[in-house]
Order: structure tokens, then C-alpha cells, then sequence
């Protein structure tokens, strides 16, 4: 075995010591297979042409930086399931139906773009248009690559006329240069000179498949750009656009740098909805046509035309100066950086640890360089849920950026406090005090149509809240305390203290609400809600005790911040003294039983059953008390969290993505290791393995951070209470070994965990107080071993029929 832990992250890793830039990285025919790809630590291959497979390759080799999405389409545009090229934080308005109105319900919903796509780079082979679909594919191999942030592509393909050409294609959006794409494009002709041609785009309105049956959206997206400007000159050309309703204007400009082995004309032109270069040439065999194409997106609310253009044409001058060769070193170096910080070794289960590298790559990539924009729940992978953020950002997302990407965090954070101003009208419009977040959006606008499972859902705003106060623990970021977390979380407090009640036995309650689970709608004292409520109140009155200024600004008083913590501590949390659980809302655990005989093949249940059945028995949709046992564990005893998963795991179907992470967590906390593992398993396969049979739309950002939390939080135990890092490392009878990489303020480390031990070392920065099972220890320049005693638990509760955890053969 390889030592398990070193400090030169880019050197060598434990049972990997291959760099990115070693062929052995280069996956070899033969090698192993998992539903069609590779079998590798730091790659996601796919091998030969399954045309039936492309709406999910589509968005499993999307890639992105936070601002800038662009679905693994073919470079030729064609075939296409969902063409996708995505602005994070651009989206054009549509109404909102509804059956019968009422007040406050909102009037207007959002909805992702697909903005100008400069991916295409079509090519013809003597005439004829280089198609999958036709002619013979001799060899065809696509690579996203986790180390050096690219998407690869190498193709040998004979034309319907008998002509062979190898095309060799690169791309990347830069993590550096966040306004940046860049494409590598290669053809090569086989056996004989041929005459080439390539025709390299700006396509704005390009046609998308029709989303759902709604006629309004179908409207909303039918050519939603409008043409401002159109110009090209030399190899360079920019398109801008502007939205019909939204009024949100963006450009788009490319530059292309050639390498031709012969005479070539080259021609370009630009008009309304495309700009097009034009590059024929006279290729000999054994030589290449080799085009560069960069390209630089940009868009403003409030921004001109010129000023847009003056934007992009800088950033592709930028680019071109910096050059392909820098660019792909500059992506590279970046992701080394983030590795160090984050990476996550496992053994005993190759596929898992690609499945785990690959979630963690697309979570950064969801959240990099964002800057003060959301982290929607498809990332900008694909159009599904309109492309909007839900609580699960700060829930799912936030954890692991907090403690990995700490600056990332602190931009979704930010982007939140943007929208206070929103989130204070909401608030007001349904009477309320303070500020309530949306439960769905992109702008800051509450646009779910559908009350009972959005608007009834305020613990959004508590959730945000909790980011907050985590992010603050971690970090000590004074400067974002002082901009935007007192402001957050006082406003936070002020609706929650304001919307709860304290009852004649002098308890307080929150009642007509939505917990996470959304088949059971508008009960009273949620446990989930009522504790992060609890952690938001309490959390307020720690930060205007640290920023009293801020708070005076804010007109925090002293009286107003102690009934916070009165709220707080008087917070009504249901217990079923007869069952020995809780209950996961007041009188939850009175309800009827669900039949899960009667469904156990008729899932998910939103489908097949209607809510006026669901929301009266007990059955959950996903994991809310049992979250509720992990990111609130303090406040239950070992004895609880056992009784508690026993209870509720059996009528936990899992109708959501969002559920199986959780479960992972609590099930190993209680010991129930290796139901643990399976849980792990079906998180961050979820797209992988397309297990919802919806990742063609986009793929499940807060399930792939699950792998993150699965591994950290579950097998590694980590908690956060109070800003107390603790340790509870065990590992499933599956993996031999596990590491995971954390930051936390200015200190590093890497904890190892096997069988019978783990090991804490500090990479950098100052010693840090951590816990492992329970023991307290300083972490400084020594590294610090401690054992791990077994735990025997018993056969943990079965799942409901049908609703079995993933099994992988």
C-alpha cells in the first residue's frame, strides 16, 4: 500500500501516483466498463456511438465554471438531443397558470435561456457533412477529464462517399478567465488529400425540444432573443441580443486562430442570429487542418450594447493574448489547487471513487466562479427545473464549498443578500416581518406556482440562515459578517420570531408550514423547520453581540435580541412519548399508515397517487427528520437518532434525489455501515447511472454533492456544532480505506481513515482543536493516530418494497 497521506497533493496520491499529464492516465481498450464508461480515478470515458445515449452524455460531459454552461454537444451540432449553452443568472419571464387565482400567489415565473451557441464548428468531407448518424464510425471516444478541466474527443469516421478523416476536438470553459471558452478543433484525412471545409458559428434562437405542456413556456422560448447587434472582421465576430419580457441583454464573440498545411480561403460574415467563419482548404494526408476557436460571453441587466460588445471583445483579446497552451495550463494548475483542497481516496471500490471524483468535479464546477450568482439545482448542465435554485443549495451544495472552496460559498451567500430587498416585499405582501426567501427562482422572485410545496416551505429562509452561520465558523470572513451575514440572518430572525407564536403553555410554535418532505403539506411544528429555525435565531444573536455597529444600523435593540433567544428556547420540537420517536411534524405519528404493498411498483408516488391521499398518511418522500438528525444532531441523543431511523427509513420511498444523501449519513452514525454504503451508492450514481431516467435535462447537483457529505459526514463523522470540528470515522465492510481533505479558516488537513485507525495531519496553517470520538486533540506539525472501536448494531430496517436502496452488480 501506498503512504496514505502526503503533502504534495500534485506529486502523488495514496494508490494513485499517475499526474495528469502521465499517458498511463489515458484510458486503454479493454479496461474495464460500467454502464458504458471506463472504469477510471480521474476520468469519465465513454467508448463507440450509441446515438440512443446522447441527451444523457450530454449532460454528464457538460462543463462549466459557475458562469458560463455548455451541454457535451458534438462540436458538428448534429445529431443533438438538447442543444445547451447557459449564463447563470440569465432567464426570460413567463406567466405563471393557474386554475383559480388567488392573493399573493405569484404572477410570473422565470425561466433558463439557451443563449448564443458558439460550440458548433461543423465540418464536411468533400462536400459531405461529417454526421454520426450516416456514413461508418470507425472509432469514437469522448473524455472529461478531472484533472485538467477538459472534454476530449477523438473520432475516426468514414463518409457515406468512402473518405476517412480523424477529428480530434478539446475543450474548456476557463476557471481562470471565467468570461472564456476555448476549443481545440483537428482534422486529419486518412489515406488521401482531401478537400475540407469548416464552418465555425455563433448560433442565437438554435431550435430546442419543447419543455413540458405548458404553451406559455413553449411561447416564453420560441426565439427569445432579439438581434441588436451583428459585425465580424478578420477571423472575429460578435453577436448581442436582448430578452422580450426579461429585458436582460447579452453578447456573445468569437476569434479563431488556424493552422493549415496549404493555401485556404477563409470567409466570414455575421447577421442577426449568426455569425459564421468559413475556412476551405486542400488538406494532404498525414498533415492537419487545426482550428482554435475562443469564445467570450457576457450579460447586463443595465449595461449598452457597445459597452457589452466593448466587455467580450476585451475578454477575446485577453484569451487570444493568454493563448490555447496557457489556458489548458492556467485550467490545470486551478484544478490542482482544488484537489488539494478537497479530494476524497477510497479503496476497495474502483467505480465509486470515479463516481466520487466525478460528483465533486461537477459541483465545482456548478459553483466556481459564479461571483455573486446562484448555484442552480442542474448547475448550468440543462434546462430541468427552468433552471432555478432551491433550498437545496445551502444545504447540499453549501456544505461541501464551506469546507472545500470557501470563497464559493461566500458568493452564493452574497448573491442571497441581493435579493434581501425581494425577500423583504414577499415577506410584507403575505404579512410577515422581516425577509422570506423564495422557495424557487432565479432572480430573487418567488415562482413556484404550486403553495402547499413552495411558498408553505419557509424553511429556505432558515436554511439560508444556517449556511450562513456555518460559513461564518469556518471562515471567521469578518468582511462578508459585516456586508452581509448580520443583515441575513437579522432579517431571517425578524420573520421567523414574527411568524411563529408562543402558545398558552408558553412554547413556541411555527404551524401552517412545509417541512423538506413534500407528501405531508401545511402541518404545524416541523421538526426540521422548527430546529433550523431555532439555529437562525440563534445565530442572529451571536453575530449582532460580534457586529454590534451593524446591528445598531440595522435597529437591532437589545429587547428585540433577547425574545430571539426566548424563540429560540422555547422552540417546540414534538415527541411520541408511546412510540419512543419524534414526530416528524405534530401528530405526524397519528396519521394512517401508508399501503406500501399496494404501491411497491407504482413509484415515484406524486404519479400515480394524488396528494389528497398522500398528504394524509404516513409515507415521506424524502429524508426530513432523518436530515433533520444529522445537520441538527445535537439536540438528540444516540438512543433517539437510532429509534427515530428505525422508525422512519421504512416509510421513506425516496421520490427524490435529495433523500438517499441523508439517509447515508444518519444510517452510518447509527452504525448501520454497509446500508450506508448502498445509500452512498445511490446518491452519486444518480446520473451516472441515470436512475431517475431524467438526466438528459440536467444532472442532480445536491446528490452529487452528496457524495461529498456521504464520505465526510457519514464514514468520516465529521460534525460542526458551535464551530467545533468533530470526528466519528467507521468505515462499510466494502472499503478498506478512505481520505478526505478539508479547510477550515487558515488551517488544511487530510484525515485517513482504515478499519482500525485514523490519522489526522495538518497540511498547512495554524494547529487546529478537532475531536475524534469524542476524545479532543490539538492537530499541529506531528500527525495524530487514534483507533476506531467496532460498533455492532444489529440488521438495520428494511426500505419499503420497491423503494430498495440502489444495488450495483
Amino acid at each position: 500500500m501506498a503512504e496514505p497521506i502526503v503533502d504534495d497533493f500534485t506529486h502523488t496520491t495514496h494508490g494513485d501516483t499517475a499526474s495528469h499529464t502521465d499517458p498511463a492516465n489515458i484510458p486503454q481498450h479493454g479496461q474495464h466498463q460500467a454502464h458504458g464508461f471506463d472504469v477510471h480515478p480521474w476520468q469519465l470515458c465513454w467508448r463507440g456511438k450509441d446515438i440512443g445515449m446522447i441527451g444523457r452524455t450530454e449532460s454528464l460531459f457538460a462543463l462549466s465554471n459557475g458562469h458560463i454552461g455548455l451541454r457535451g454537444t458534438f462540436e458538428e451540432g448534429e445529431p443533438v438531443d438538447q442543444p445547451g449553452t447557459y449564463l447563470n443568472g440569465f432567464y426570460e419571464q413567463r406567466d405563471l397558470p393557474y386554475a383559480e387565482s388567488g392573493y399573493g400567489y405569484p404572477e410570473a415565473g422565470q425561466t433558463v435561456v439557451n443563449v448564443t451557441d458558439g460550440k458548433i464548428i461543423r465540418l464536411l468531407v468533400e462536400d459531405e457533412p461529417m454526421d454520426l448518424r450516416y456514413g461508418r464510425t470507425v472509432d469514437h471516444e469522448r473524455v472529461l477529464d478531472f484533472r485538467t478541466g477538459t472534454l476530449r474527443r477523438n473520432t475516426l469516421w468514414t463518409s457515406p462517399t468512402g473518405r476517412t478523416v480523424r477529428i480530434q476536438s478539446e475543450r474548456l470553459v476557463s476557471f481562470t478567465k471565467r468570461t472564456i471558452v476555448a476549443i481545440r478543433y483537428e482534422v486529419e484525412p486518412i489515406g488521401e488529400d482531401m478537400k475540407l471545409v469548416l464552418q465555425s458559428d455563433l448560433l442565437a434562437n438554435e431550435p430546442v425540444p419543447a419543455q413540458g405542456n405548458d404553451p406559455r413556456l413553449a411561447a416564453a422560448l420560441d426565439n427569445p432573443l432579439i438581434s441588436d447587434l451583428a459585425d465580424c472582421e478578420d477571423y472575429s465576430a460578435v453577436l448581442v441580443h436582448h430578452t422580450k419580457r426579461s429585458a436582460l441583454t447579452m453578447a456573445a464573440a468569437m476569434d479563431h486562430e488556424l493552422q493549415i498545411p496549404a493555401n485556404a480561403d477563409t470567409f466570414i460574415r455575421a447577421d442577426g442570429d449568426l455569425a459564421r467563419m468559413t475556412v476551405a482548404a486542400t488538406v494532404p494526408q498525414g498533415t492537419k487542418l487545426v482550428l482554435t476557436k475562443y469564445l467570450a460571453y457576457g450579460w447586463s441587466a443595465r449595461r449598452s450594447v457597445p459597452a457589452l460588445r466593448s466587455q467580450v471583445e476585451a475578454a477575446l483579446a485577453m484569451a487570444g493574448e493568454t493563448g490555447w497552451d496557457a489556458l489548458k495550463a492556467e485550467q490545470a494548475a486551478y484544478l490542482d489547487e482544488f484537489w488539494h483542497d478537497a479530494d476524497i481516496e477510497l479503496e476497495g471500490d474502483p467505480e465509486l471513487q470515479q463516481a466520487v471524483r466525478f460528483s465533486l468535479f461537477h459541483v465545482l464546477q456548478a459553483g466556481a466562479r459564479g461571483q455573486s450568482r446562484s448555484i442552480p439545482a442542474k448547475g448550468l448542465t440543462g434546462v430541468g427545473y427552468d433552471g432555478h435554485t432551491f433550498w437545496d443549495t445551502e444545504s447540499f451544495v453549501l456544505p461541501m464549498l464551506t469546507y472545500t472552496l470557501p470563497a464559493a460559498a461566500g458568493e452564493e451567500l452574497r448573491w442571497r443578500h441581493s435579493m434581501l430587498d425581494q425577500a423583504r416585499a414577499r415577506a410584507a405582501e403575505l404579512g410577515q416581518e422581516g425577509a422570506m426567501f423564495p422557495w424557487r427562482t432565479i432572480n430573487g422572485d418567488e415562482c413556484s406556482g404550486y403553495w402547499p410545496a413552495g411558498t408553505a416551505g419557509v424553511h429556505v429562509s432558515a436554511d439560508i440562515a444556517n449556511a450562513t452561520g456555518r460559513y461564518l465558523r469556518a471562515t471567521g470572513d469578518e468582511a462578508f459578517e459585516i456586508e452581509c451575514g448580520v443583515e441575513l440572518l437579522v432579517e431571517i430572525a425578524r420573520f421567523f420570531a414574527g411568524f411563529g407564536h408562543h402558545d398558552g403553555s408558553g412554547r413556541f410554535r411555527i404551524d401552517g408550514v412545509t417541512g423538506p418532505d413534500e407528501y405531508t403539506a401545511i402541518i404545524n411544528n416541523n421538526v426540521f423547520t422548527n430546529l433550523a429555525a431555532q439555529q437562525a435565531l440563534r445565530d442572529a444573536v451571536v453575530s449582532v453581540a460580534r457586529q454590534p455597529a451593524v446591528a445598531n444600523q440595522l435597529g437591532v435593540t437589545e429587547e428585540e435580541a433577547s425574545h430571539w433567544t426566548h424563540c429560540a428556547d422555547d422552540m417546540t420540537i414534538p415527541y411520541d412519548q408511546n412510540l419512543g420517536v419524534h414526530q416528524q411534524c405534530e401528530a405526524f405519528t397519528l396519521l394512517d399508515r401508508w399501503d406500501f404493498e399496494r404501491s411497491k411498483d407504482k413509484y415515484p408516488l406524486l404519479l400515480n397517487y394524488p396528494y389528497f391521499d398522500l398528504y394524509r398518511k404516513q409515507v415521506v418522500k424524502q429524508a426530513d427528520l432523518v436530515f433533520a438528525l444529522y445537520l441538527f444532531g445535537d439536540h438528540f441523543t444516540a438512543e433517539q437518532k437510532k429509534a427515530n431511523f428505525d422508525y422512519y427509513y421504512p416509510i421513506t420511498v425516496r421520490d427524490s434525489s435529495l433523500s438517499a444523501c441523508c439517509e447515508a449519513v444518519t444510517a452510518a452514525e447509527v452504525g448501520y455501515l454497509d446500508l450506508s454504503y448502498d445509500l452512498l451508492s445511490e446518491s452519486v450514481f444518480t446520473d451516472l447511472h441515470d436512475l431517475h431516467n431524467n438526466v438528459s435535462s440536467g444532472l442532480h447537483i445536491a446528490a452529487l454533492a452528496g457524495a461529498w457529505t456521504d464520505c465526510v459526514a457519514g464514514f468520516g463523522g465529521m460534525r460542526d456544532f458551535g464551530g467545533m470540528i468533530t470526528f466519528a470515522p467507521r468505515l462499510p465492510r466494502k472499503l478498506s480505506y478512505l481520505s478526505f481533505r478539508m479547510v477550515m479558516r487558515e488551517s488544511r488537513i487530510v484525515v485517513a481513515i482504515d478499519p482500525e485507525k485514523a490519522t489526522y495531519r495538518l497540511l498547512s496553517g495554524p494547529p487546529i482543536e478537532l475531536a475524534h470520538h469524542g476524545q479532543r486533540f490539538t492537530l499541529s506539525d506531528a500527525p495524530v493516530t487514534l483507533p476506531i472501536d467496532a460498533i455492532h448494531v444489529g440488521e438495520p430496517p428494511a426500505a419499503p418494497e420497491g423503494c430498495e436502496p440502489y444495488a450495483r452488480g
